[in-house]
């Protein structure tokens, strides 16, 4: 089949660029379509496919590439299909859906979230704003929804990652979905378990941006003075850095192998945020590692915490507060020889690329040949 893969921007290697790499397993020579490109940062996982970039790809706009959402669609319409193809699969958490398709078609539109900052998060971005422009952030937001809400129907059949994505995608799409979880990279399972090693940290690890709540880590951490290692990079980095004590330690982005020393001395990865689904924690567990994560969103799909300790993944905390973040460190701390690494790994590996290939290969194929079905 010739096939065209419409991605929001190959510049940060995050989980939707994990899923495309997976993506271009099942279809490795699709054409690539996308609003930005930035060869650079992404590194040496740069698919070698044929990649068409949108006008606003210049690396003057690429440099604020977050910052400039209003002119997305200005992007996407710019974007135009270079072939007659069999299938077309967008990737989405931006206006990938939108790009223009002049026939029948079938359109697979793989959902990350439908975009955070205009469909029931646009608070939390506004108060990342300097409160002068809000207004103005807001009056944009709404013009992006509008025509958001356009492109809708210029999709065949919605994939999301997760029973909380499907519910954002039914009440703001009104559209029906199948869950296909994300991919998580099987080496990650072939690392033999490390045990009996000191473990001395408690871990962050992901970007450092507003909605992911790491402000929080710094009130707590500030005050109980454990061992903290945040692993990433972000807008809030910066500022939060400037405001932690001496326990707590910003080590920017790293290599996998050099993050792997650090899992090994981690009691428990910490997740304050609410992710749509969120693989980093998934990540984490493939080396029998537990998670406590805020109680909503992706986490309660992914945070197993059962009765029995040690059929658990770890423990959710109730509200985004100090206080619930460091109630629920000191429950692990009671509890922490009571996990089973070997019990965690094996939930995370429910979670590996083989099924998501499957899944999503067969989902495709009953699309483009119902009859077979």
């Amino acid at each position: 089949m010739k096939v065209a893969i419409i991605h929001y921007w190959l510049i940060t290697r995050r989980g939707g660029e994990k899923v495309i790499e997976s993506i271009l397993k099942l279809y490795p020579n699709a054409d690539i379509y996308t609003l930005f490109l930035d060869g650079n940062i992404y590194g040496p996982n740069l698919p070698k496919n044929s990649i068409t970039t949108s006008v606003l790809d210049k690396p003057w706009l690429r440099k604020y590439y977050q910052k400039i959402f209003p002119l997305y669609p200005i992007g996407i319409k710019s974007l135009k299909l270079k072939d007659n193809y069999d299938l077309i699969i967008s990737s989405e958490s931006g206006p990938a859906k939108g790009i223009k398709i002049n026939d029948s078609t079938p359109h697979v539109c793989y959902v990350h979230s439908p975009m955070r900052y205009c469909w029931g998060f646009t608070d939390e971005y506004l108060q990342s704003i300097p409160k002068i422009l809000r207004p103005i952030a807001r009056f944009f937001f709404g013009r992006l929804r509008e025509w958001d809400i356009t492109t809708i129907s210029n999709v065949t059949s919605y994939v999301v990652n997760s029973e909380n994505v499907a519910n954002r995608v039914k009440t703001y799409y009104g559209k029906d979905s199948k869950v296909i979880y994300p991919p998580i990279e099987l080496s990650l399972f072939d690392r033999p378990l490390i045990k009996n090693m000191k473990r001395d940290i408690y871990l962050s690890f992901g970007a450092i941006t507003p909605y992911k709540r790491i402000d929080l880590l710094i009130e707590v951490f500030n005050r109980n003075g454990k061992e903290l290692v945040i692993i990433g990079n972000g807008s809030e980095k910066e500022k939060l850095e400037s405001n932690a004590n001496s326990n707590i330690k910003f080590l920017g982005s790293l290599p996998w192998n050099q993050i792997e020393k650090y899992l090994d001395r981690t009691k428990a990865l910490i997740f304050p945020g609410e992710e749509d689904f969120g693989m980093i924690p998934l990540e984490v567990m493939a080396y029998g590692i537990p998670v406590l994560a805020f109680g909503k969103g992706g986490a309660l799909e992914t945070v197993i915490e059962n009765d029995l300790v040690n059929e658990s993944s770890g423990f959710l905390f109730e509200a985004q507060t100090r206080d619930s973040i460091q109630k629920c460190i000191d429950k692990f701390e009671l509890n922490e020889n009571g996990f089973d690494p070997e019990w965690i790994r094996g939930h995370a590996r429910e979670f590996g690329e083989d099924k998501f290939l499957d899944n999503f290969r067969g989902h495709v194929n009953s699309l483009i040949n119902p009859d077979l079905q």
